[in-house]
């Protein structure tokens, strides 16, 4: 039976080195106390904000900020190593308190800045305050959603607990979650995991992805109502939010946050809509190639290619990446070495450490990556998703001051998919084997069905369940397996069996914590089809990277229309699903 590691049995060189944040949990407890000593620096500001030493303010702002986020992120990277250690649940813990106390420190700081003569602070922004230029252009583009010093400052101290839904289901779906044991092929007993799930729906026994699929959602459906309660609150918090700020929905106070259309979003669903006859071809397909009588949902994810086993270790998955990313120039890959050669990456799954996979930091240092992988053709592409992300953010906060060292949400997915599409690229021209090009040409399909296609059915999901309860509709379990239900059916088609399990779907899925986040990775999928091209066919590595560098120095469709992309028509979205449309067709043919 395969029994998951405790984090102390994973060698430190699989490991993250944490230390490169903040060197040791005593270091972190000293900075601790002395900053919350500093929030006390911002008070010589309250209710003193002039243009003369709006900078200053700023600045100090900036750095207590950088601060703040340091011990934030270091206190829950350890937190997510392993969810069941009690001492980096206090620390993490601490560390929202942490940031509630930063946030009601500067609570003042944007009303006030708001009070100021508006042409006197335009003036000030192309001399003295020039570094904060397009930050304070936002700022006075959402003026009337700013809400007064004092009403600031109670949203700050509410801050851990708008945060409660998220942490509750985090602990659910991370600390708590046993999944039980199944058996395989060969009747050896197999715990189901997080980390070996996606590989277990992939096994070529349809009653082994059957039985992971029951284990995994019988424990879902154990705690329906909690979940459901639990979700419904996230969703109560963001109409909250939305209305407190004077937005007409919550769908508008999310966009806003990033300037983006809600035309964006209804247009990217619209867009998809049209192309679902060619998934549910697709779905068809499937069942044909795979030689089923019927087609369920835990047979989506094994590969239509038979006998094709790709077994790809860390070290294999390491190599491939960097030959693959070679077209984004020598020094991508110089920067990219840096990260595999100096423990940037936390591999291996162990008991407790958070399920799937992702990339955090903070200012000052590089990012981190953490990995379930597993020696999948899939950890691979994972593998170079997330170093996607991890270039990002090192090309951003090694360009751009603290201001604007991050990227938005809405840009968040572009890098990472670049990496997954030059990834294909590159596989399919140096694979000679046809199956193997067969096999891969399923799985870039597959990336076409997880990102495009089931993300925008998550981001309709989510406007509808926001939308009902707007309207006073309250939502229960039961409701919500409904509206799941009819989404399955729409945008995968009469061929395919709704298991009763798939309904429960929206459950396990922790983005729903982070509302209309999932969007973005259709639209950051199609933008990164439209990247990939420019850089193999129109030598557009120069503006790619150009866009890697921006961070938020401007608004999010502008950086993108800077760099050749332009998400706000309906082109980009288009020329993507044309991609898997002619996908499809081959494999038709084939089949």
């Amino acid at each position: 039976m395969d029994q998951l590691k405790q984090r102390s049995e994973i060698l430190e060189q699989f490991k993250w080195k944490i230390e490169d944040l903040v060197s040791s949990d005593k270091v972190w407890e000293e900075r601790f106390e002395n900053l919350k000593k500093e929030f006390s620096k911002m008070d010589s500001f309250k209710n003193n904000i002039k243009i003369n030493n709006l900078k200053d303010c700023l600045s100090l702002r900036d750095k207590i900020s950088n601060k703040t986020m340091i011990l934030y992120v270091y206190a829950n990277l350890k937190k997510n190593e392993d969810s069941t250690n009690s001492f980096y649940q206090s620390l993490a813990s601490k560390s929202e308190s942490l940031v509630s106390l930063y946030q009601s420190s500067v609570a003042f700081l944007e009303p006030e800045i708001l009070t100021l003569d508006e042409k006197e602070l335009l003036k000030a922004i192309d001399t003295d305050l020039n570094l904060y230029n397009q930050y304070i252009k936002n700022l006075l583009r959402t003026k009337k959603h700013i809400l007064s010093t004092e009403k600031e400052e109670i949203l700050a101290n509410a801050y851990e607990i708008s945060q409660s839904a998220d942490n509750i289901f985090s602990m659910l779906n991370n600390a708590d979650a046993d999944f039980g044991h199944i058996k395989d092929e060969n009747g050896k007993d197999i715990k189901v995991t997080h980390g070996n799930y996606s590989m277990l729906l992939e096994n070529s026994n349809q009653d082994v992805r059957k039985q992971a699929f029951k284990a995994m959602y019988k424990f879902y459906y154990s705690l329906k109502n909690t979940i459901a309660t639990t979700y419904t609150s996230s969703v109560k918090a963001d109409i909250f939010n939305a209305k407190v700020r004077n937005y007409n929905s919550s769908i508008e106070h999310a966009l806003s946050e990033t300037n983006v259309s809600l035309d964006v979003y209804k247009n990217l669903i619209a867009t998809v809509e049209k192309f679902l006859p060619v998934m549910h071809k697709y779905v068809a397909i499937r069942k044909k190639r795979l030689g089923l009588s019927e087609i369920h949902f835990y047979d989506l994810y094994t590969p239509i290619v038979k006998d094709v086993d790709k077994k790809i270790t860390f070290e294999e998955g390491k190599k491939i990446t960097l030959e693959a990313l070679k077209p984004l120039g020598e020094d991508y890959i110089k920067n990219l070495k840096d990260a595999f050669d100096n423990r940037w990456i936390d591999i291996y799954e162990n008991v407790g450490k958070r399920s799937g996979a992702y990339v955090w930091g903070a200012y000052g240092c590089h990012p981190f990556v953490s990995l379930n992988y597993t020696d999948t053709l899939d950890d691979m592409f994972t593998l170079a998703h997330e170093m996607g992300h991890a270039m990002h953010s090192y090309y951003t906060t090694t360009n751009q001051p603290y201001v604007y060292g991050d990227y938005t949400i809405f840009l968040a997915e572009v890098a990472s998919t670049v990496n997954e599409a030059l990834l294909m690229e590159h596989l399919l021209k140096t694979t000679e084997n046809e199956e193997e090009k067969l096999y891969l040409i399923n799985h870039f399909m597959e990336q076409f069905r997880t990102t495009l296609f089931r993300q925008t059915m998550f981001a309709e999901f989510e406007m509808i369940v926001h939308e009902k309860m707007e309207k006073g509709e309250p939502q229960t379990f039961e409701s919500l397996c409904e509206i799941y239900k009819n989404l399955n059916i729409k945008y995968y088609g009469n061929d395919i069996v709704i298991d009763e399990e798939i309904t429960w779907e929206w459950a396990r899925i922790p983005h729903f914590y982070s509302a209309f986040y999932v969007y973005q990775y259709a639209t950051g999928y199609s933008c990164a089809i439209a990247f990939s091209k420019k850089i193999l066919e129109e030598n557009g590595t120069e503006a790619y990277l150009g866009f890697l560098k921006s961070g938020s120095s401007d608004y999010s469709t502008e950086i993108l229309k800077k760099a050749g992309v332009d998400i706000t028509k309906k082109e980009p979205i288009e020329d993507a699903l044309k991609v898997f449309e002619q996908l499809v067709d081959k494999m038709e043919k084939i089949s």
